[in-house]
């Protein structure tokens, strides 16, 4: 990857400078098991967070998100 692992909210919110590609979508989500996992959190929470209802993703799209990320989870060291 050409961009380095999020490790904290500011790191994430820079992320917002770059155009956005594939590789930045996977960093991002990289990054986002990285701070949970920062803050002791579980891969169930994390995945409660993802499926939480907002405005942005519908529920079908919100469940592919939470797969990904628990892909990740198990992926990345």
């Amino acid at each position: 990857m050409n961009y380095p692992i999020p490790t904290n909210p500011q790191e994430m919110i820079a992320l917002r400078q770059h155009p956005l590609n594939e590789e930045l979508v996977a960093t991002a989500i990289a990054g986002v098991v990285q701070i949970a996992r920062s803050r002791s959190q579980s891969l169930d929470e994390l995945k409660a967070e993802v499926l939480a209802d907002d405005n942005l993703l519908d529920l079908a799209q919100r469940i592919w998100l939470s797969d990904i990320v628990a892909q990740a989870w198990e992926n990345l060291p």
